[in-house]
């Protein structure tokens, strides 16, 4: 099955309760990846209303007639998962948007001055460049952990 016929616009997600680590790297990546974990019935409203593309490994919900677009999540590993949506959907590398790994939110980029008492002081005085979720205000910068995660993208597109 082919969820989506147009390679060239990023689609957006919907992923269900059994999926929140594939959620999160999909908005690692950029993806638009909301986390929904409520009832089946109100995820394919949802998925349908805002023309998402549901991810599970539910087979009961991708059965039910009538299903929006959906993928089905073969493996239990995160990584494997993650290739299977970019193999199935067209998902290319390039700039992505940075989004709040909490709430999905598209973060702003802010000043220093700006997050001032609002990091640890040493991630304050060694960094510069600071991102914020306008929604759950979460702060993000690119620390240490950031080599490790460009090395896991890096291979999920390699």
């Amino acid at each position: 099955m082919n969820p989506t016929e147009d390679c060239a616009v990023p689609p957006t997600f919907i992923a269900d309760a059994m999926l929140g680590r594939l959620a999160t790297w999909l908005r690692i990546l950029g993806y638009d990846t909301e986390y929904f974990r409520g009832d089946d019935a109100a995820l394919l409203v949802r998925a349908r209303s805002e023309g998402r593309i549901v991810l599970t490994r539910d087979r009961a919900l991708v059965g039910r007639r009538q299903a929006p677009p959906h993928l089905f999540i073969e493996s239990d590993h995160v990584a494997a998962q993650v290739r299977q949506v970019i193999a199935a959907l067209c998902l290319r590398p390039g700039a992505p948007t940075r989004r709040c790994l909490r709430c999905n939110a598209i973060l702003i980029a802010r000043q220093k001055a700006d997050v001032m008492g609002r990091v640890p002081e040493y991630v304050w005085s060694h960094h510069e460049a600071f991102w914020a979720c306008p929604y759950c205000e979460r702060i993000y910068w690119a620390g240490s952990h950031r080599r490790r995660m460009d090395d896991t993208v890096r291979a999920f597109w390699g």
